[in-house]
């Protein structure tokens, strides 16, 4: 996992060159005037999703993992609590993976460890880490957000 703002974005492109065509598609369309749903960049290799909702209960997220596809979830407005565990210390899963959504869940466990995202922050989730972004950070919050999905090398 990896967290920091978009204006120091360039670092992890040197550590994973990958990513950079997503960090520059961000610095360019990453505005509020970014509309949701499915924006194509690059057909499956990179594309991103983009939506606009309001906070959940902590209590009503699920820990997500991804295999193909790295997350890189950028806040354009709003706050929220994403919740991070290492895959390797979730608990039971509870829901197989499916591998036309690239995604599975598991039962939360004592290890999660939480951070707030705040207006320009991204995070960076590989396939070891298991999430669940979306949650209240103090009172429910509206949030505008945009994940661009990076196909794995």
């Amino acid at each position: 996992m990896i967290l920091d703002t978009l204006a120091n974005s360039a670092r992890c492109e040197a550590a994973h060159p990958w990513l950079a065509p997503a960090f520059a598609w961000l610095r360019q369309h990453a505005t509020s005037a970014l509309a949701t749903g499915r924006h194509e960049i690059d057909g499956d290799r990179l594309f991103a999703l983009v939506a606009r909702y309001a906070t959940r209960d902590y209590e009503s997220a699920e820990p997500e993992a991804h295999r193909k596809y790295v997350d890189v979830q950028y806040l354009v407005s709003g706050q929220e609590t994403v919740y991070w565990t290492p895959l390797a210390e979730t608990a039971a899963v509870s829901a197989a993976y499916d591998e036309t959504r690239d995604l599975m869940f598991f039962v939360r466990n004592a290890r999660t460890r939480a951070f707030e995202l705040r207006t320009g922050d991204f995070v960076v989730f590989f396939p070891e880490d298991a999430h669940e972004p979306n949650c209240h950070l103090g009172p429910p919050s509206d949030v505008h957000k945009a994940v661009v999905k990076v196909r794995l090398p």
